[in-house]
């Protein structure tokens, strides 16, 4: 549980982390909040030979809200998110995955962006992402582009970063009908089923949804046919947001390891799909 000899570096600008970037090139790592990192590199599933600690970049941190927008810093912390009532009111999808994630320790240590960055198949906000249809921007020398969640999130332990590149924040319209719905792992608290939810309602019905899942499959995902499914349907009738969200696993390589199989898994993906979508369409 020791890791490989290696050089650290605390940039205090952008323009300073890439220049270490580019300098060290594949050798150099980013480090965030650790939480990912640092634990591989005790298992030497990691050996960078220079972190390069982006923590110090105050432009990377915070939470912006205009009224109609959010904009989130990829070194924010979870306990920042979890903290926000900003977010309990306007986006609580996103406020109910960050007080559900890990213990305390982890929630102030940890960081969103670092999270996202990781690629984990069982990351809570990479399906909450999905579902808040969030923009996710990348910086690097040549400059900055902004990738979709779909985009960004390109499968297991891969995201569209590439080398000299640092993911700069996240953003999304406010959900004000959104809830996240999760079944987690006793001990480690990752989603076994994870399920973000937001709807928009009208006349009693919801008019439209998106359902993003994460720890079924190898990466998060949208759950396209449930979210058509449920155009219409009034989330006061169980039964037919049960039957809509049934099949919310469809189309998907379901996982199978000790936590739980893979009938069990898609089962509960549809079990707290059901939830996520009631939840959200009670606020």
């Amino acid at each position: 549980m020791i890791p490989t000899a290696f050089e650290y570096a605390r940039p205090k600008s952008l323009d300073e982390a890439f220049s270490l970037l580019a300098k060290h090139g594949d050798a150099a790592k980013v480090l965030a909040g650790g939480h990912s990192l640092v634990p591989m590199m005790k298992l030497r599933l990691a050996e960078p030979g220079v972190l390069v600690d982006i923590g110090a970049i105050s432009e990377l941190a915070g939470i912006s809200f205009d009224g109609k927008r959010f904009t989130i810093g990829a070194t924010t912390k979870h306990a920042a998110l979890a903290a926000s009532e900003e977010l309990r009111r306007h986006a609580p999808v996103l406020w109910e995955a960050a007080n559900q994630l890990g213990d305390p320790q982890v929630r102030n240590r940890g960081t969103v962006g670092g999270a996202c960055a990781n690629g984990d198949p069982a990351c809570d906000y990479a399906a909450v992402m999905f579902a808040l249809d969030a923009t996710f921007t990348v910086a690097s020398k040549a400059g900055r582009r902004d990738d979709a969640a779909g985009a960004f999130q390109r499968g297991m332990f891969e995201t569209s970063l590439g080398p000299g590149e640092v993911l700069v924040s996240m953003s999304f319209d406010a959900a004000p009908h959104s809830a996240y719905a999760k079944y987690h792992h006793a001990a480690s608290h990752f989603a076994i089923v994870g399920v973000a939810a937001v709807l928009e309602l009208a006349g009693g019905a919801i008019t439209s949804a998106r359902i993003g899942i994460t720890g079924v499959g190898d990466h998060a995902y949208r759950a396209g046919g449930v979210e058509k499914a449920l155009a219409g349907v009034r989330p006061d009738d169980a039964a037919a947001v049960a039957a809509a969200c049934a099949g919310s696993a469809s189309g998907v390589e379901v996982r199978s390891d000790s936590q739980a199989s893979k009938t069990y898994r898609a089962a509960m993906a549809d079990v707290f799909t059901a939830r996520a979508v009631a939840q959200a369409a009670s606020r």
